[in-house]
Order: C-alpha cells, then structure tokens, then sequence
C-alpha cells in the first residue's frame, strides 16, 4: 500500500465553481453597465462579453473597456464611460465578495485530511494574486498546509508543464508516489501529474472538459468518494 503524505488540488473548478461564479458574476455586471445607461439589451451586452472574454483571456483586464469599444459610441448617448465600466467592475466584485464559496463538501474533507495527518495544498494555474485572493475568499487557507500553495504565475512555470508539479514536489520534500492531485481538467490535472508517477484522479463534478483519450488513476464526483478511495485503496483514516 502506498505511503501517502499529501493531497493536492487544483483550484478552480476543483474546490469551487469557477464556472457558475463567473456566469453570475458577468450577468451582474452587464445588468449594472446597463442600469448606468449602456443602451443596449443584456442578452447583446452578454453575448459580446463573452466574445471579449474568449478573445483576450478571463485574465485580461480590460474586458470592459473592450465592451465599450466594440458597442459604442451609439450604445452611450454622452454618458461618460468611465461610470459604465465602473458599474460593471463594482457589480462584479461585489459578486465576488457575497456568493464565493467552495463546493458544500470541501471544509469538511480537508478537515478530515488533516485529522488524518496528511498535507492538503494547491497546485492552480492563473495570476498570482487573482488566485490568491480565491483562496482567502474562499475561506480554505485554514485547512491547507501554507507551505503547499503554488500558483503558475508565480512559480513561472504554466499548466500543462509537468515542471510545474515537479517543482511541488521538490519544494514538499515528496516523492511521486507519496502524493496524490486531484483536478477536473485531465489535459492539465491528470495527463502531467501521471507522467511523474503522481495518482491522478478527475474530478468530474460539473466538469466542463472531455477526457479526450486521458485515463485517470481514479474518478470522482464528490469529496465523499475521495474519501472513500483514500481509505479503502491507501489506509488512510482506517480502523
């Protein structure tokens, strides 16, 4: 049986829905440019958005003000634009601010690992500070090991790069085998973690890619079965 000593997570879409966040989080903010006199209909608005975003990245910042660009000058009518990007801007950090929330069962699971001794951390592909700021919204920061939160932007070294996990593990003092990750997107989350020997497995709760040929080590649908697989198949947490 191996000798497990940690468990680490992809972030998004892993222990919260990015996904429906950011979909509740862009209708707000276009329900707002709209409210502040952006003379066009939300579903015109959206719908252009969503381009903007697909274009030039979620990480971009300058989404709205692209908006604007691409639906003005007749969607203002002399209205300054700078009050309708900071409508969509404020709508969607206070989105932010009230409804992030991991997925209902993750607290309770990494308050099992750690009871079960075993180091829980993050390994997310983004900006360092955007992920960053996740985590403490989030409210995970308490149950994950400080020591094990590493994030692409910051390590300089992107998903899908297998140097990436490789650089976790030698910061952790880990050797493959003594590490599993958990992540929903197999091209990123499974595929480069198996190559160096690491248990893979897909979180496939609402997940939003294919495996695409990828076989994980393991499939779940909840932290439950996590659970389940960690104590039936390595021990842990055992009678």
């Amino acid at each position: 049986m191996p000798d497990l000593k940690a468990v680490l997570f992809d972030l998004d879409d892993t222990l919260f829905s990015t996904t429906a966040f950011a979909k509740r989080a862009r209708l707000n903010a276009v329900q707002a440019m709209v409210a502040a006199g952006l003379d066009f209909p939300e579903e015109v608005v959206l719908r252009e958005l969503g381009e903007v975003v697909n274009e030039f990245s979620s990480n971009y910042s300058g989404h709205y003000d692209n908006l604007l660009h691409r639906l003005c000058p007749k969607g203002l009518g002399g209205i300054n634009p700078a009050i309708v990007v900071a409508s969509g801007v404020v709508a969607y950090h206070n989105t932010k601010f009230l409804g992030l929330e991991p997925f209902e069962d993750v607290r309770e699971h990494l308050k099992w690992l750690r009871k079960q001794g075993l180091r829980a951390g993050v390994i997310t592909h983004g900006w360092t500070t955007k992920q960053a700021e996740k985590l403490v919204r989030l409210g995970l920061m308490e149950f994950l090991d400080p020591k094990a939160i590493f994030i692409s932007d910051q390590i300089g070294i992107a998903k899908p790069n297998p140097k990436l996990y490789t650089h976790a593990l030698r910061e952790l003092g880990l050797e493959p085998s003594e590490v599993i990750y958990v992540g929903d997107n197999p091209a990123h989350d499974i595929a480069p973690p198996q190559s160096l020997g690491i248990c893979a497995v897909w979180a496939s709760r609402g997940a939003k890619h294919e495996l695409e040929g990828i076989v994980p080590d393991y499939e779940i649908k909840s932290f439950g079965e996590l659970q389940e697989i960690l104590t039936r198949d390595f021990g842990i947490g055992a009678s």
